[in-house]
């Protein structure tokens, strides 16, 4: 892997955290939206930012693996696996990239991803949801700052 290489991923979690705090961004006016008005395709729209919050994440995420790791999970908890294998430290190739405790703030998120996958949106409970919009924007600050530090260390290499 050259220098070249690990700037291009630095820049590229750089670019993904931009898009993936709008999709919270979105996530966030959307539920305030609902909450005045009750309009129910709000959920929808909420529910899909929330999606679009965690897959930019994991596919950063992935990209991490593929191009240090040279290892990407498979199977049917792959997506699962994939957050504990970022949150080991690879002596001699890289730190860990997340913490244990951003993994777990994560999992919520994966696991929403899932529901919003498998179920018709208008399925999706308003109750439910509403704990991972109040948590999304802590959840952002984590995995940003984790991943912002990661990305300095892959320039400082």
């Amino acid at each position: 892997m050259t220098a070249t290489d690990l700037i291009k991923l630095s820049r590229r979690i750089d670019m993904e955290l931009v898009s993936i705090e709008q999709a919270v961004a979105r996530a966030e006016a959307g539920w305030e939206k609902y909450k005045i008005s009750g309009d129910e395709f709000l959920v929808d729209s909420v529910a899909l930012s929330l999606h679009g919050f965690y897959s930019g994440v994991e596919g950063l995420l992935e990209k991490i693996a593929t191009t240090l790791d040279r290892d990407l999970p498979g199977g049917m908890s792959w997506h699962r696996d994939l957050l504990n294998q970022m949150a080991l430290e690879l002596p001699g190739v890289r730190p860990a990239v997340i913490s244990d405790s951003t993994g777990v703030v994560l999992d919520e998120y994966l696991r929403f991803r899932h529901v919003v996958r498998q179920v018709y949106s208008y399925r999706i409970e308003p109750v439910k949801l509403a704990p991972l919009v109040a948590g999304a924007g802590d959840a952002y600050r984590l995995i940003s700052q984790e991943l912002t530090a990661f990305a300095r260390w892959l320039v400082s290499r």
